[in-house]
Formats: C-alpha cells, structure tokens, sequence
C-alpha cells in the first residue's frame, strides 16, 4: 500500500514484508525498480512534475528519509518505520547471498566497485556479482549494451549508484528493457566499503543524519539543506493543516 506524502506516493509497510514480495516479484520474473524516498527526492518531485511521474511509477519507493517517515503519522495517524537504502543494501546482499541471487553494480568509480566485489565476496559467497558497470562520466552511455550484458546473463538483482534524480530517471527509462529487479541506492556503495563515513547510530535513530553530513561537508550540504528542508517544513505543515 502506498500514501500520498506531499509530491509522491511512498510504501506503508516494514522491510521485512517488502523484502519478501521483492523476493516473489524476482521468484514470478516480475520487472521493476526501487525507489528510497529522502526529503531531497520528495522536494525534486514538488518542483518537477516529470520527476515525480519518475518516483510514482516505481514499483516500490520506501521511505528512506527519517522525515518522509514520520510524515506517515502527522498526515495519515499510522507509525512507519524508515527503510533506508544504505541499510536495506547489505541486508538484501544478505537475501540475494540465501537464495543465490545473481547481482550486478552500477555506478561510483571502478576502484570502489572493486572493493565492493572484493567485500562481497568475502561476506556474502553465496553472491554471484555478474557486472561491475561504471558509466563514462559526462558521457553518453552505451546503454544497449549495458542491457545486452545484464540479461544474457541472467542477473536478477541490480543496484544502481548514480545519485538522485539520476538514477530514478535511469531506472524508469530502462526497467522494462532490463530482466531483473533494480534498486536506486545513490551513496551506498562508497559508504559499504568504507571509504565514506555514515552517522553514528544515535544520530541516524533521531533523525540527525543530516547533520552529519553537514558537519562533515558544509560547503556542499548548506545550500540543499537550507532549501529541502525549509520547504519540506512548510509543505508538510501546510498539508498537515488540510
């Protein structure tokens, strides 16, 4: 079951009921991508109307963002937890590693695929990793052939790393070309390696991750925040007031 948060249309439900229909859509060929919901993807849907087509015909969009999910409560009464994608990609590497899910990489450099490959291989053997594809940056992607290789060879799962709203837009125009199951996890992969820190488990339990981040890159950051959040305060008190 979906609901409306403000601009786009997010799961209700845990990650455990969703981790298993991902399994029977895989199990049933079923074709189709995910979506993690933060403030930054619901306020790039607000402003483009062609983003949020992008976001709403997802499969699944969970509520990545701590925000997103308290949302459920003030607009709709029900409690819902956060499904975030740099939580939900190791746990599912650990789904795809019991039933021997054959999986592919998208995105983020060749030296941090490598290590990905290398870390995965160590904790989830079960793993087969099929393609390790890092696309020419500023450049036009071969995407035929990116396609050709993820389906001749069989791959059921695969995790595509280009940053929001690049990567929902690259899902949406080739999922239904594509034999397999994708998931836009943006910024997992540098972090599952190691070579980016994540907050502390206190501060992503209260909703401060994004302070983090800001400490931690407060040139970059500033400006997003001040905006996203800003507008997602007044969007969600204005709908809240409806």
């Amino acid at each position: 079951m979906k609901r409306s948060i403000i601009s786009i249309s997010v799961n209700e439900g845990t990650r455990e009921e969703y981790v298993s229909r991902i399994n029977e859509d895989i199990s049933a060929g079923i074709r189709g991508y995910c979506c993690f919901s933060n403030v930054h993807m619901l306020i790039e849907a607000y402003d483009d109307p062609a983003f949020a087509e992008v976001v709403n015909s997802a499969r699944y969009a969970f509520p990545d963002g701590f925000p997103v999910a308290r949302s459920f409560k003030i607009l709709h009464g029900v409690r819902q937890e956060r499904i975030a994608g740099m939580d939900f990609f190791p746990h599912f590497l650990g789904v795809s590693d019991a039933r021997k899910y054959k999986v592919a990489l998208i995105g983020s450099t060749p030296e941090i695929l490598q290590q990905a490959k290398e870390k995965i291989a160590d904790e989830f053997p079960g793993v087969t990793l099929t393609h390790l594809i890092s696309p020419p940056f500023g450049q036009p992607w071969d995407n035929s052939t990116y396609i050709e290789q993820l389906n001749s060879s069989g791959t059921q799962v695969v995790f595509v790393a280009l940053g929001c709203p690049k990567q929902e837009k690259w899902m949406y125009d080739h999922s239904s070309q594509i034999q397999a199951m994708l998931f836009g996890i943006g910024g997992a992969l540098p972090t599952y390696v190691g070579a980016v820190g994540r907050a502390p488990a206190f501060m992503r339990n209260n909703g401060l991750e994004w302070l983090y981040r800001l400490i931690k890159e407060p040139r970059r950051m500033f400006r997003r925040y001040l905006y996203t959040n800003t507008k997602f305060l007044w969007l969600l008190l204005r709908e809240s007031v409806k």
